[in-house]
């Protein structure tokens, strides 16, 4: 294998991306300078947990880490999938595994069966409900079905400790459907999930209280479900929080959330009624920004619209996040290929009527990605 054939970046930044195009590019990777200037140099825990994650997931992978940590060369094998069963660090949440399983799955030899045990909520990484709320509906549009796609929570554990547990389960496909999703339409129902653990049953009806006092004046249509762990399912450490999605009539999930502060954090104990009203808070602007699909999974559906047929695929989204937009820049890297993103046209008819910020239409044609590994049903 010659230098030229190996991609170089430097910097633990973006470090699960640049792993998960390196997986299904086939292309070979080599990041230097991980935290090469800090006290404590090399990779975290758990970005070689979710480096051996990869390993599982994949037959042939050869990787090599320098002594320090400060410097990994990847050479992705074949997505094999299967069962699969992963010790997540507590120091990210099993969205942040998630995130990544979700973006290979539909590409594996076999269906993914995976038992990741955990933290299933914290204030960093999408929790396990806004995976199933809001990745799953766009997962489906691209796979054709949800039969087969699971998302089951066995034990919900908060941050710090963790102590969850949740099985993960999605089928694969040997080309993924193209994408035309460009009008979102209104909001037509709100529903969410409100869950403590190791705390009063009653802290989660204070959260959807409050969450009420704030949606109430918007629509009438909105349901929060109460999810109060005790016992062996409730993990190892106390917690609570909320996680709302906004459903409109063609479609779209636009979901927000919130956690209480884990515990021993400087910032203190969270008050329920404080995370019920910020999270509604942070639905409403997630409603503004609008588009078809939400801020956290505008990355997600650039990759499945690049590896679709040899089709145009287009979407509407809101403001393009930081993280979306150097995601596009490494899809250009390993893909070569660009979209062409320009601002949503607005008729003066309907320019009186148009609300929230501004809209975004993504575009590009898919590079006819093929699964390999999945015979042609």
């Amino acid at each position: 294998m010659s230098g030229g054939n190996i991609m170089s970046f430097e910097g633990c930044n973006y470090f699960r991306q640049r792993l998960i195009l390196s997986t299904l590019s086939g292309k070979t990777v080599r990041i230097k300078k991980i935290r090469s200037k800090e006290d404590d140099p090399g990779l975290k825990d758990f970005e070689a947990s979710f480096i051996r994650l990869l390993d599982k997931l994949t037959n042939g992978s050869n990787i090599v880490v320098n002594e320090t940590g400060t410097s990994i060369l990847y050479q992705p094998g074949l997505l094999v999938g299967g069962k699969i069963e992963h010790e997540c660090n507590t120091q990210r949440s099993i969205g942040y595994y998630l995130e990544g399983l979700t973006c290979l799955a539909p590409f594996t030899k076999k269906p993914i069966h995976a038992v990741l045990k955990g933290v299933t909520n914290d204030q960093i990484d999408p929790s396990v409900d806004m995976i199933k709320l809001s990745t799953f509906p766009v997962l489906k549009r691209f796979l054709g079905t949800d039969e087969g796609l699971e998302l089951k929570i066995v034990r919900r554990g908060a941050a710090p400790e963790g102590g969850g547990e949740v099985t993960f389960s999605c089928p694969c496909r040997q080309k993924l459907r193209p994408l035309q999703f460009t009008d979102p339409g209104k909001i037509k129902r709100i529903r969410g999930v409100a869950w403590a653990v190791r705390v009063a049953p009653v802290v989660t009806n204070r959260i959807v209280d409050s969450a009420r006092s704030v949606l109430n004046k918007f629509i009438p249509d909105i349901y929060i479900y109460t999810d109060h762990y005790k016992g062996s399912q409730s993990g190892k450490s106390p917690g609570f929080g909320l996680t709302l999605v906004a459903e409109t009539i063609n479609g779209a999930f636009l979901c927000a959330e919130n956690s209480s502060n884990p515990k021993g954090s400087d910032k203190g104990p969270s008050v329920p009624e404080d995370i019920g009203k910020e999270t509604a808070k942070l639905l409403l602007e997630e409603i503004y920004k609008g588009g078809c699909v939400d801020s956290t999974n505008q990355s997600m559906t650039a990759l499945f619209m690049i590896l679709g047929q040899q089709d145009v695929s287009k979407v509407q989204t809101g403001p393009l996040t930081p993280y979306t937009i150097q995601f596009l820049r490494h899809v250009y890297s390993f893909f070569d290929v660009m979209f062409k993103i320009e601002p949503q046209q607005v008729s003066e008819e309907d320019e009186d009527l148009r609300t929230g910020g501004e809209k975004l239409i993504l575009t590009c044609v898919g590079v006819g990605y093929s699964n390999i590994s999945k015979a042609v049903s």
